[in-house]
């Protein structure tokens, strides 16, 4: 993780002040990248502790498509409670729906993105092939004297990019993303970590995925989602026959909170420790040694499937959220 150590220290060197929505301003440069090679270990954070149960627990209430604060506590993250009942702006707004309600956050989007269709009535051929491809007519409506058919479908992104692997490896549009312009105002937080891109290596059975972080906190965001991001990676490898490789992590904004700075250069003064191992429990499906190919296992893994082996840290560092 010396990557992350470098990108610290290059915040702080060069790093300017600016405001945001918070009210606790941020060093902060625009545009970074770390490059993580999977078969080297797994990218948690050495110089303090990392919270890997708390991660692994989002990244499957993102697997279930969770909107509620509630449900990802059931499964060991805590880190949404704030965002749900806590944000002044959320807690007004009218798309909230009750105690930790979040909207249709990153899970919802990757699961089940509302897909719509506006087509002419008299546009059959159209109507029948988005019939073909899943969707469902909603109504019909007459617009300026036209009448016009309404098709909805929840798309399953992430399902959509397990079975490109498999069918096309050759593609280079194996991706999903969070950001749905139709819903930013329906959400507690509009999604951080919002373009994944798997890209797999049939000849080295080696799969990659490229993350695009729109805003990126490093002193407790970003090794939080450098964990879940490699854990997604290793899992959706697993599923497909691949092994994982190479992890490449883009941050748009790039900043630390000015109540932080003592965190991360603490951390600076620490040694990071080797890499772990993650172990994926024998339960899970590995296409790779049983060919048989089990995507229904995005719906069932659990947060008990993962473990970290050999995780050496130096002690927790504890600092508080901006919401």
């Amino acid at each position: 993780m010396q990557q992350y150590q470098q990108l610290i220290e290059t915040v702080l060197d060069q790093g300017s002040w600016q405001d945001n929505r918070t009210g606790v301003r941020t060093l902060t440069i625009p545009g970074a990248m770390m490059r993580f090679d999977l078969a080297e270990g797994f990218p948690a954070v050495t110089t303090k502790r990392l919270a890997f149960k708390s991660v692994v627990g989002e990244l499957c209430a993102f697997l279930r498509a969770s909107t509620n604060a509630a449900q990802f506590r059931e499964l060991g993250c805590g880190v949404w409670d704030q965002n749900a009942d806590e944000n002044p702006a959320w807690l007004q707004n009218p798309f909230r729906d009750g105690p930790g309600h979040l909207g249709p956050v990153y899970g919802f989007q990757w699961r089940q993105w509302p897909g719509y269709k506006v087509i002419p009535a008299d546009q059959t051929a159209r109507i029948e092939a988005a019939l073909a491809n899943g969707f469902g007519i909603v109504s019909s409506f007459d617009e300026n004297g036209s009448s016009i058919v309404l098709l909805y479908k929840a798309i399953d992104q992430l399902r959509e990019c397990l079975d490109t692997i498999i069918h096309q490896p050759g593609s280079r549009r194996i991706l999903f993303h969070a950001w749905n312009p139709a819903v930013l105002d329906e959400v507690a937080l509009p999604a951080c970590h919002l373009l994944y891109q798997f890209i797999p290596n049939p000849t080295t059975r080696e799969l990659s995925l490229c993350l695009y972080v729109r805003s990126n906190d490093l002193g407790l965001g970003a090794p939080f989602n450098i964990a879940e991001g490699a854990l997604l990676l290793s899992l959706v490898a697993r599923l497909t026959g691949y092994a994982p490789r190479w992890f490449t992590y883009f941050i748009g904004d790039a900043h630390i909170y000015e109540n932080h700075l003592d965190m991360v250069r603490e951390q600076l003064t620490r040694q990071p420790f080797a890499l772990p191992q993650l172990a994926i429990a024998d339960r899970v499906p590995d296409f790779a040694r049983t060919g048989i190919y089990a995507p229904e296992w995005l719906d069932l893994i659990s947060p008990a499937d993962f473990t970290l082996e050999g995780y050496q840290h130096h002690p927790a560092i504890k600092a508080p959220m901006a919401v």
